[in-house]
């Protein structure tokens, strides 16, 4: 197992009122970014469910120089209808987002929790302060 030092947040930078589904998402990492599959463990959709992306034993390809000891976790949101940062999760997707984030901190105890843009300032994501 690779030691994970880090729990990455991520938004998909997606405005209200608009969809981006775990597939979609997927599709857009492979066929845009020549990704070989999802870049995060795990994606939050707006109803709360949880999907697996990369197992967490790979190295995802979601935040550069940190990959190789994070687990990133995106939620499907971040953007306003106007297409500016805010915190757009909805109570399913924070619940969601709080469960599993308590179950990879019990998997890997000595791991900080951070928004990407903790590591990034030029990031807005995942647009709301990450406490851990």
């Amino acid at each position: 197992m690779r030691t994970i030092t880090l729990i990455i947040i991520h938004c998909s930078a997606t405005p209200e009122g608009r969809s981006l589904s775990f597939e979609e998402c997927r599709r857009d990492h492979i066929m845009h970014r020549h990704f070989r599959d999802i870049g995060y463990h795990f994606y939050i959709t707006r109803d709360g469910t949880v999907h697996d992306g990369r197992p967490i034993e790979k190295v995802g390809a979601h935040c550069e120089g940190h990959n190789s000891h994070s687990i990133g976790i995106c939620y499907e949101g971040g953007l306003d209808a106007n297409g500016k940062p805010a915190d757009t999760r909805t109570e399913a997707q924070r619940k969601a987002l709080k469960s599993l984030v308590e179950r990879m901190h019990r998997l890997f105890p000595k791991a900080l929790i951070v928004g990407h843009h903790d590591l990034n300032p030029r990031k807005a994501c995942p647009c709301f302060k990450v406490e851990s």
